[in-house]
């Protein structure tokens, strides 16, 4: 408990060779301590303070285990380091396990914020990527605890084409519309709520006319008044 912070000011102010010979006596041993609640914290002092390219040890030991580390109280803060720290090219082995199980992810308590992570700073490619994943099942994962906040992450970090699709998503054809759904939902009202914010004023006008159009009784509804009071707000408009 006390040592960790011992060694965590020494890679703040130690000279960078030393930090280097400091950081290679984990090898064998990042596991354990990532794992650890005081180990991960040594372990991500040393991502932010010795340059990457003295690292590889570290990022090879997770290569095969990104989605167990990721679902992990302590590992999904040393995933997201390496994600903040690494160049393109030595992240590029965590991303491809990311992507590979990004709906999976995003449900779960911890890994949800390593996909938020990407969203938020991540290669545009890796951002298209899980934005194409979390709308082909957009109602299931806007009404889940967790995925709903990786929901609200793509409408903010997606471009306008990237919303566009979102918009058709949660639109749907037909009767079966998600938006209804969502809208009732104790989840999915945020996602619409943050859609309003973020969309520009053609697709906030559409989503505003299918909401006043398939939710007659918007008013009536538990989170009504929320979906009520954002689309007052941001279009300047009584309902």
């Amino acid at each position: 408990m006390y040592g960790c912070r011992v060694i965590q000011k020494a890679f703040e102010w130690i000279p960078i060779p030393l930090r280097i010979m400091l950081a290679e006596e984990l090898k064998g041993h990042v596991v354990e301590c990532v794992r650890d609640q005081n180990g991960n914290h040594v372990v991500q002092k040393i991502i932010e303070e010795v340059p990457t390219k003295h690292l590889t040890f570290i990022v090879e030991t997770l290569v095969g285990k990104v989605y167990e580390f990721s679902t992990h109280a302590y590992g999904c803060r040393v995933i997201q380091r390496l994600l903040e720290k690494c160049s393109d090219e030595e992240k590029q082995p965590l991303l491809k396990e990311i992507l590979q199980r990004t709906a999976e992810l995003s449900k779960d308590p911890y890994g949800n914020y390593v996909v938020q992570h990407v969203l938020s700073g991540g290669p545009a490619l890796a951002r298209k990527a899980i934005i194409r994943t979390m709308t082909s099942h957009v109602l299931q994962l806007s009404r889940h605890k967790f995925s709903s906040n990786v929901i609200e992450k793509c409408c903010i970090h997606g471009d306008d084409a990237d919303r566009d699709v979102i918009l058709d998503d949660v639109i749907g054809k037909g009767d079966n519309s998600p938006l209804v759904q969502m809208v009732r939902d104790q989840y999915g009202n945020y996602v619409i709520q943050r859609l309003l914010e973020v969309t520009n004023v053609m697709q906030r006008n559409r989503l505003i006319a299918n909401i006043v159009e398939r939710v007659p009784n918007l008013r009536k509804l538990n989170f009504g008044k929320h979906i009520i009071a954002k689309i007052e707000k941001v279009a300047g408009t009584n309902l």
